[in-house]
This record gives structure tokens, C-alpha cells and sequence, in this order.
């Protein structure tokens, strides 16, 4: 009969070799997700870059028609201050 040394060793071996095997895995599945986070990332940067030109761009037609309105503002208070 072995000695359970003989039959440990082969056996410790063999377990080694499955979670490297499984550790490898782990690590290419890892690396797909990293692949799809940083994709995710990447368009939401763009979207909130769009968002914000298109806020900008909101503001600053909203800024001109708010420059009209005052200037109206100040026209019809002249008008009134000359009647």
C-alpha cells in the first residue's frame, strides 16, 4: 500500500493546477468586464458632454432673449416716463 504522502502530493498538485486554471478564467472574464465598463464609461462621457453643450447652448439663447426682453423693458418705461 502508498504511503499518504505518496498519494497527497499528486493530489495537491493536481488542485493546484485547477485553480489556476479557474484563476485564469476569472481573469479573462474580468478583463471582458472591465472591456464593457470602460465602453459604458466612455458613452456616458459623450452624453454628458452633449448634455452640457446643449445646455450652454440653451442658456445662452435664453441670455439673448432675456437681453431683448430688458431692452424692450427699458423702451416702454421711456415711453411711459414721456407721456
Amino acid at each position: 500500500m502508498s504511503e499518504p504522502k505518496d498519494m497527497i502530493l499528486p493530489l495537491l498538485r493536481d488542485i493546484r493546477d485547477e485553480v489556476r486554471t479557474r484563476f485564469n478564467q476569472v481573469d479573462m472574464r474580468l478583463d471582458k468586464v472591465d472591456m464593457r465598463l470602460d465602453k459604458i464609461e466612455a458613452a456616458q462621457k459623450s452624453y454628458r458632454n452633449a448634455l452640457t453643450a446643449d445646455t450652454m447652448m440653451s442658456k445662452m439663447v435664453i441670455g439673448d432673449f432675456e437681453e431683448r426682453i430688458v431692452a424692450l423693458e427699458h423702451q416702454i418705461e421711456a415711453l411711459v416716463k414721456a407721456k
